[in-house]
């Protein structure tokens, strides 16, 4: 049936199941969002910034598995998402994004508000692309959501002329097709990566977000425990493997190609599933594996494989069929000598995790071990905590598949948008989004959002008054520069003026309480926890610089 292009692009997105249109308006977009008015079946969430709108879409996708609709306003619109929609690629979120230009027919005035959207999106996105031809709006647009969700996923981009939008046009609408990619290796291929783990004195396993896209989390476990190996998690912000389990050390290092060097250096065999080596802003860039080091690398993502450092053996394959092939054949041709081995290494590292300590007595693992008491075990953390995290994953680790999520891609601000996409797609759990002073300032008016569309996500702000990150960072620096240690830089500093997170949550309609000492730890707990409302608590984990 003919209509016009900003209908039929609505009835699209209802017939591929899409809820949620996250955005910010603005004037050439205005027609498909009046549009947008008739319709029951696509909510329209308001956000007061394009950064949010991202955040909150980039949230929902993690936690959906699913497209998640992401409108932007021209140039200035993507221009204020750039960086919210770099961490999205980086982690293999799958968005649509459009946004509306003023209309094909004044390309050549170069007037206000003139940018090539597709130029600017490229970059930050796995697909970018602008309609033109009336008859050819629905067909873009499914092209795109089917390249979005096609694993390695990642955010798309399409321009929409108004004036295309306006023209009638005949496409019927159908839903999008969605590819299925999960591939297993050769056998003789999985026989070959069995022989080269098996018998491994030193194994050490190097996992990231592919294991969790493909549901995989249990083989890892069978494949590591067969191996005794420890397991590191690089570019790491979902649960693939419960943070409790005794062979899971950490995470490598995200600043200093140094600390994922040492982790490695000793391995005679090396398992990487569902990442690529290393995704430090100072990465090494001599190889930090041993010369004789067997180096298996499975991932769906053929670039990624050997993408920095040589491997033995890459399969470009689904990470959980292929770990479950390879469990398998361990299974026949490890030896008893190399399983009593690797039951050893469990046993040890069993005894040492027993062993560490479950809080310091500060102020912060006070707060968590009583918020850790108090909230179900199906929780869900959006953990944007930075310097704080360590405590928080020694209170709350992640441990059930889609209910833990941490930041990625480097840009600040994600903590409290992502946990309001969580809450979205989860309306029956209790969601908390953790961040610190200075990145919730990036987004700290989607604070608005929760209360304008009920959405009861609760958000701590770890509050260190400073940009603590860049002290640890500056001192490496110092340090490997022979630079004595002095005054971190005043720009790192927030505590002059302080910022009171109470009365900005309250100016946007969102209760809060500070917590400045243990005594107010229970009482701001239990306000936290006792209804579906937003809830922000300042937890004042240290002071910054004194600026008297």
């Amino acid at each position: 049936m003919a209509r016009q292009g900003k209908a039929a692009i609505i009835e699209q997105f209802i017939a591929d199941g899409i809820p949620f249109m996250f955005g910010n308006p603005g004037t050439v977009e205005q027609g498909f969002l009046d549009e947008l008015e008739k319709y029951d079946d696509l909510q329209y969430i308001l956000t007061l910034q394009e950064t949010v709108a991202a955040g909150i879409a980039d949230g929902y996708a993690r936690a959906t598995g699913r497209p998640a609709l992401l409108q932007l306003h021209s140039g200035v619109g993507l221009g204020n998402a750039v960086g919210m929609l770099y961490q999205a690629k980086r982690g293999h979120s799958p968005l649509l994004v459009i946004a509306g230009e003023a209309g094909v027919k004044y390309e050549a005035m170069d007037a206000q508000m003139a940018a090539d959207l597709v130029a600017m999106a490229d970059p930050v996105t796995k697909y970018a692309t602008r309609v033109t031809d009336p008859g050819s709006v629905l067909r873009v647009l499914r092209r795109a959501m089917k390249i979005a969700m096609t694993p390695p996923c990642g955010p798309v981009f399409v321009a929409l002329p108004m004036d295309v939008l306006d023209a009638v046009t005949p496409e019927p609408v159908v839903p999008s097709t969605f590819v299925s990619t999960r591939v297993a290796p050769v056998p003789s291929l999985v026989e070959e990566a069995a022989a080269l783990l098996a018998g491994a004195e030193r194994p050490v396993v190097l996992v990231g977000d592919g294991v969790s896209a493909s549901g995989g989390q249990a083989e890892l476990v069978r494949v590591a425990e067969q191996l005794g190996a420890d397991v590191w998690g690089v570019n790491y912000s979902e649960v693939n493997l419960d943070a409790r389990h005794p062979l899971f050390r950490g995470q490598t290092g995200h600043m200093f190609g140094e600390v994922s060097t040492d982790i490695v250096r000793e391995a005679d065999a090396v398992l990487i599933v569902g990442t690529y080596v290393f995704p430090e802003v100072f990465p090494a860039l001599h190889g930090p594996f041993r010369e004789d080091a067997r180096i298996v690398h499975i991932d769906l993502d053929d670039y990624e494989i050997a993408k920095n450092h040589p491997v033995t053996l890459g399969l470009v394959a689904d990470p959980k069929t292929t770990l479950a092939a390879l469990a398998d054949q361990l299974e026949t041709r490890l030896t008893e000598r190399d399983r009593a081995a690797a039951r050893s290494r469990v046993e040890e590292r069993t005894r040492q995790r027993a062993e560490q300590p479950a809080g310091d007595g500060s102020l912060l693992h006070t707060f968590l071990g009583e918020l850790a008491e108090r909230v179900p075990q199906d929780v869900m953390i959006f953990d944007e905590a930075l310097t704080a995290s360590g405590a928080l994953g020694a209170h709350l680790p992640g441990r059930l598949p889609g209910h833990w999520f941490s930041t990625r891609g480097g840009s600040l601000g994600v903590g409290i948008p992502g946990a309001l996409g969580i809450k979205l797609a989860h309306p029956g759990k209790t969601v908390i989004g953790f961040t610190g002073d200075g990145g919730s300032m990036y987004t700290i008016q989607a604070l608005y959002t929760a209360v304008r569309h009920g959405i009861g996500a609760k958000f701590v702000i770890c509050n260190n008054r400073s940009y603590k990150l860049l002290d640890l960072n500056i001192e490496q620096y110092w340090r490997e520069r022979g630079i004595p240690e002095h005054a971190h830089p005043t720009p790192f500093d927030l505590s002059h003026p302080d910022l009171g997170f109470v009365e900005i949550a309250r100016g946007f309609g969102v209760d809060a309480v500070r917590v400045d000492e243990p005594g107010q730890v229970t009482d701001a707990v239990k306000r936290m926890l006792q209804d579906d409302r937003p809830f922000l608590v300042d937890l004042r984990t240290a002071e910054g610089a004194d600026h008297a």
